[in-house]
């Protein structure tokens, strides 16, 4: 009787242990078929993220319509600044630039501003064929493609050494734990592309903060977020490269630790980014960290 039970106990646990490696390995799969080939669309951005006709209607066709109409409207809220402050700087002792200096700076910076669009697509498409040569170099060397899509075959083909997954067993916390993390990658970037495009959008404004020296500190702090985030993508190239060009033949505990030092250094590119020319941060778990903090 006690054997009987004993024995039915055992197969309740066998069950419920197969039901979730089922859920699990059905999860995993449903994951890596459908969501990390949008990792390559979302991370090596290019100038289709101004192909958008979205974007192309809020930026405005024409210098009267769109946010170029804005930052011209703007424009003339500097002269009429200027106008002001040189004409109360003939009754103080506050100084004030030249005329002339100033009209040439006016002229200058609102070309730039009316060019904005072409000039994001300039620096957007370098950006775009600095991070694509980094990637053709490694498939050159390595004789594949070098990509999201072709990372996850790779893990997999590392972590997961059987046909089943065990999420009780070493494998499968891995395997978890390199799902979780590559979630929390497309979170991430998906925000970095978002952030991208609001601050592709206020690009106008930001070159006309340098017409004057009060507001110029507005444009170094965009200047530098927007490099971070398009650096970034160069970044994330490199790291893949020495992704593939680590040895994961092997089958044994090394080369598992290994992949999950790489997936943890593409979770925190952003961090070294920060780190080594600033910017602002694109991390979901910081962003969530720092809204629990604001809750508290």
């Amino acid at each position: 009787m006690q054997e009987t039970q004993i024995q039915s106990q055992t197969s309740i646990i066998q069950t419920i242990s197969e039901t979730i490696n089922s859920l699990f390995s059905s999860l995993f799969s449903s994951i890596d078929n459908s969501l990390y080939s949008v990792l390559d669309d979302i991370v090596f951005i290019d100038t289709d993220i101004l192909n958008d006709k979205f974007i192309s209607s809020i930026f405005g066709t024409s210098t009267t319509s769109g946010l170029i109409l804005l930052s011209n409207s703007l424009l003339i809220g500097f002269a009429i600044f200027y106008i002001i402050r040189y004409a109360y700087s003939h009754y103080s002792i506050a100084q004030t630039e030249q005329p002339f200096q100033f009209l040439f700076k006016l002229f200058i910076f609102a070309i730039l501003s009316n060019s904005s669009y072409f000039l994001c697509e300039q620096i957007i498409n370098l950006n775009s064929l600095i991070s694509l040569a980094i990637r053709e170099v490694g498939e050159n060397i390595f004789n594949c493609n070098i990509s999201f899509s072709q990372l996850i075959l790779k893990l997999n083909n590392v972590i997961t050494s059987t046909s089943s997954l065990n999420v009780f067993s070493l494998d499968g916390l891995l395997k978890s734990f390199i799902s979780i993390n590559l979630l929390n990658l497309i979170f991430t970037y998906s925000l970095r592309y978002v952030i991208l495009k609001v601050f592709i959008l206020i690009t106008p404004f930001a070159i006309l903060t340098l017409i004057n020296s009060s507001t110029a500190s507005f444009f170094k702090a965009w200047l530098k977020s927007m490099l971070a985030l398009l650096l970034l993508q160069s970044f994330v190239s490199l790291i893949l490269l020495i992704i593939f060009a680590t040895d994961f033949s092997g089958s044994d505990v090394f080369s598992k630790v290994i992949c999950v030092g790489c997936i943890y250094a593409l979770t925190k590119a952003n961090s070294f980014i920060r780190e080594l020319i600033g910017g602002i941060s694109t991390d979901i778990s910081n962003s969530l960290n720092s809204l629990r903090y604001l809750m508290k």
